[in-house]
């Protein structure tokens, strides 16, 4: 990496569209160098981390008791280290706490981690030298990846074991993955880059393991994905309504109004417009052989933007964490000092991915609730059993629905909150943490599932909509549609549906089929 990428003059690393870290970020500049998009310093934090490391330096000329520099750890606080140990002691506190297990984080979530912790020492609170600071730089260009196991935080003091692991690649220690490959020893992998081991000076082991960037870098991608969920929902109703005979009358705006959640409003929109011009609603709009569609149908809005409105919240809560300072102890430069607090604690990010994880099973609950109306005859309005000929002899997608409802009930387990917990460790002195990663990854584990179930919701409710011929679908639908048939057959009777399934299930991930919508009436809310 360019001195000049790491000292923030405000060009970018060589390629357009790089991410200025240290400043203002937003949880879509994570998300983009996550999908490997170039980071960098912004204009001024090269001098703030230079600021805050001159602060720490004086402390330790002068022989200040400082927590973590010129002590131990945790319960070893008031054991003091005399000035020679400084280095082995950073050194032997990211080894120690290296210790998480389980599988590991995917390549998006550990480059998150990467540009977040980047983030927070540029921000110039946290004392430590700017080629420690740049490490991570250097790290995301070369698609140097520590391998970072998921389980073992508490979610206070931060994400102490991940984020050892993360420091452990930067200094050469354990094992990283590069440009995808096969896990190699770190030493080995940043020989071959032309990056000498980093080695750790007094304050900057515990800078790079202290904070919550674990828990937010999984939030942020978590809520990205729900974004895109939110409106593909919609979408998915919008096509099972009009296969299934509804209404789109209960999304009048003068009754939607009447109650003024944001997120119901925009979903309610969003269902008008997908269905506007539809030749399906237009056959039986007048004929009122329904009075009320059922509440998964007829309810649509409401649950669905309920979601949104945690979703809304939970962005809002992590953005607020982008900006914040969750190392300890904190380098005070204006002033000096060096103070011990508890900014690392993740009860706030917890909290917002405990409710995003609850918000997303709502989701796909009522999802799995229209494509099981689809699949029996005495709900659908007229379409064949399970949606295929030859009931008995075809079971079509009957299973499609036992699936969807597994994935259903597996998040309510999932959802229970993980921030209800607490557990006593390091001799007591960490007395109350937050669970805050345990929260962040079953969020995942939900938007991962309510992903699965909505796209097959969409996979059954596009058949159903063929079966409305020579009945012509809304523009939007019919984009869907298309959308999907580009790589699913329609299902004339049996045959192995698991492609078709996984096929589904990456149309929604990716975001292809609401992207074809999107480009058939535009951007949805």
């Amino acid at each position: 990496m360019s001195h000049a990428a790491i000292k923030g003059d405000g060009r970018t690393t060589g390629a357009a569209g790089s991410v200025a870290l240290g400043g203002s970020l937003r949880i879509d500049d994570v998300i983009a160098v996550a999908s490997g998009a170039p980071a960098r310093f912004g204009p001024g934090c090269a001098e703030r981390i230079e600021s805050s490391r001159a602060v720490v330096e004086t402390a330790l000329s002068s022989g200040a008791v400082v927590y973590g520099v010129t002590t131990g750890f945790g319960s070893l606080a008031d054991v003091r280290l005399t000035a020679e140990h400084a280095s082995a002691l950073q050194h032997g506190l990211v080894r120690s706490h290296a210790v998480a297990v389980g599988p590991e984080l995917s390549a998006a979530e550990v480059r998150a981690m990467l540009a977040l912790r980047a983030h927070v020492l540029a921000l110039g609170c946290s004392g430590v030298r700017l080629e420690v600071a740049g490490r991570f730089l250097e790290l995301l260009e070369k698609d140097i990846l520590p391998v970072v196991p998921e389980q073992g935080s508490l979610g206070a003091s931060g994400d102490l074991a991940p984020l050892a692991h993360l420091a452990l690649g930067a200094m050469g220690e354990g094992k990283v993955r590069v440009r995808g490959g096969e896990p190699v020893p770190a030493a080995e992998a940043l020989a071959a880059a032309g990056l000498p081991p980093l080695s750790l000076e007094a304050k900057e082991g515990l800078a790079l393991i202290n904070g919550t960037q674990g828990m937010t870098a999984i939030g942020v991608l978590v809520a990205g994905r729900a974004r895109r969920l939110a409106k593909t929902a919609d979408l998915a109703a919008a096509v099972t309504i009009e296969a299934i005979l509804g209404t789109d009358r209960a999304f009048d705006p003068r009754v939607v109004g009447l109650r003024p959640h944001p997120g119901q409003q925009a979903s309610a929109r969003n269902l008008v417009r997908l269905l506007a011009e539809s030749e399906v609603l237009a056959s039986h709009r007048e004929s009122q052989h329904i009075v009320q569609d059922a509440y998964s149908i007829r309810c649509a809005p409401q649950v669905h933007g309920a979601m949104r409105d945690v979703l809304h919240n939970t962005i809002a809560t992590l953005e607020i964490e982008l900006a914040s300072i969750s190392d300890n102890p904190i380098v005070l430069t204006a002033d000096g000092e060096i103070l011990s607090c508890g900014n690392f604690h993740g009860q706030p990010v917890a909290h917002a991915c405990d409710s995003l994880a609850a918000a997303l099973v709502g989701l796909a609950s009522i999802s799995e609730r229209r494509l099981y109306r689809l699949l029996d005859s005495k709900t659908s309005n007229g379409l064949p059993p399970f949606l295929v000929g030859e009931a008995g002899v075809n079971s079509g997608f009957m299973v499609c629905q036992y699936t969807a409802a597994s994935l259903v009930s597996e998040s309510k387990s999932l959802a229970h909150p993980a921030t209800v917990d607490s557990i006593t460790s390091s001799a007591g002195q960490e007395d109350h943490v937050s669970m805050g990663m345990i929260a962040a990854r079953h969020a995942r584990e939900c938007a991962t599932n309510a992903e699965a179930v909505v796209a097959l919701e969409l996979l059954a409710a596009c058949q159903a909509l063929e079966l409305r011929a020579p009945l012509k679908p809304a523009p939007a639908t019919a984009a869907a549609l298309r959308a999907l048939r580009r790589h699913i057959a329609h299902l004339d009777h049996d045959r192995e549906l698991k492609p078709d399934v996984d096929a589904a299930i990456e149309l929604v991930r990716t975001g292809e089929v609401l992207a074809a919508v999107e480009e058939a009436i535009g951007e949805l809310e």
